[in-house]
């Protein structure tokens, strides 16, 4: 991490200290609240918000992109609330979720309160950004949610196309850093072809983000922070098993079916794993993930901005999309 990108992280960090501490009761809402946003994490969209800000301003006060960085943060982690509440999962970065360390009702109304206070922020800009912000904004939460019922809908249907993935994680994923990027632009006054450029580029960059995440549940390191072969196990429609899936059907063989049904599962995630290696999709994979972030900073070149701010941009593409294997 470069200097840079540390300032605009404590910057980022100082201005959520704020959201956190500004209102204390009732506790039972606001713990929850101060709790997800202090569990860590990279502060990935906020940080680029303001990147993308710093680009075509590289002069600007970060006072008014500070705001609409803090609303991305919080609407992010208020969708981790409700995320982890439907995936009943127990642990996030390493601690209790929400609804395990309170309960359900506490995560649904604690999230609540976090969509509240996003839009609260928000409404703090200058009346010349409200309207376009908020546009771009509303479009983002309403496609993340769109991208959440293509996620869950997915677990039902054994016939899921890899096009029908890819656009679902557009929804879930990449739209959100996409607009983060979009916004800050906007608020450093870029030009609309510079604001659809930029969030193309956050785009490609989601996209790569989400498929390293698919390749690292296999085969990354214990430090990923997550136990190895998970979505294996949960037989979550990834780009790996729609992949292995539409191959097993092509071939009419009944190894993935066999491997899929196992009930160990040390061995149903050595025997998935197997087969994704032996027909290569592990590779191909990672050449997609090669060809998303090429794309993001290809994205990049031929756009009048900040030449300092591009290139950090570049290696944070770079390390996020080439994370420890």
């Amino acid at each position: 991490m470069n200097k840079e990108q540390e300032y605009l992280l404590r910057e980022v960090e100082r201005a959520l200290e704020r959201v956190i501490t500004d209102s204390d009761r009732p506790k039972e809402l606001y713990e929850p609240i101060k709790y997800g946003l202090s569990m860590g994490g990279k502060r990935l969209r906020p940080v680029l918000a303001l990147l993308a800000y710093r680009l075509f301003a590289p002069q600007g006060d970060l006072a008014i992109p500070l705001r609409a960085a803090v609303a991305l943060e919080v609407f992010h982690n208020f969708t981790l609330l409700h995320d982890d509440l439907m995936d009943d999962a127990p642990m996030r970065r390493g601690q209790p979720t929400v609804y395990r360390k309170w309960d359900a009702n506490t995560a649904i109304l604690s999230g609540d309160a976090m969509m509240i206070v996003a839009y609260r922020e928000l409404a703090t800009l200058p009346a010349e950004l409200l309207k376009p912000v908020l546009e771009e904004f509303n479009a983002m939460a309403l496609g993340v949610c769109e991208g959440q019922q293509y996620d869950m809908d997915f677990e039902h249907r054994r016939d899921v196309s890899v096009d029908e993935y890819m656009s679902m994680i557009h929804y879930k994923t990449s739209c959100l850093i996409a607009s983060s990027m979009k916004i800050g632009a906007l608020i450093a006054g870029a030009t609309t072809e510079q604001c659809e450029r930029i969030y193309k580029v956050g785009d490609a960059l989601g996209l790569a983000f989400q498929l390293m995440d698919d390749y690292l549940d296999i085969w990354g390191t214990a430090s990923f922070g997550k136990r190895k072969g998970g979505d294996i196990l949960e037989e979550k429609k990834t780009w790996l098993l729609i992949k292995a899936l539409e191959l097993a059907s092509r071939e009419g063989t009944l190894a993935l079916s066999e491997a899929l049904a196992l009930k160990d599962e040390e061995a149903k995630i050595a025997e998935v794993t197997k087969y994704y290696e032996a027909k290569g999709l592990d590779k191909q994979l990672l050449g997609l993930v090669s060809h998303y972030s090429a794309q993001a900073v290809s994205l990049l070149e031929g756009l009048n901005i900040n030449e300092v701010c591009a290139e950090v941009l570049k290696g944070i593409i770079i390390s996020l999309t080439a994370r420890e294997l």
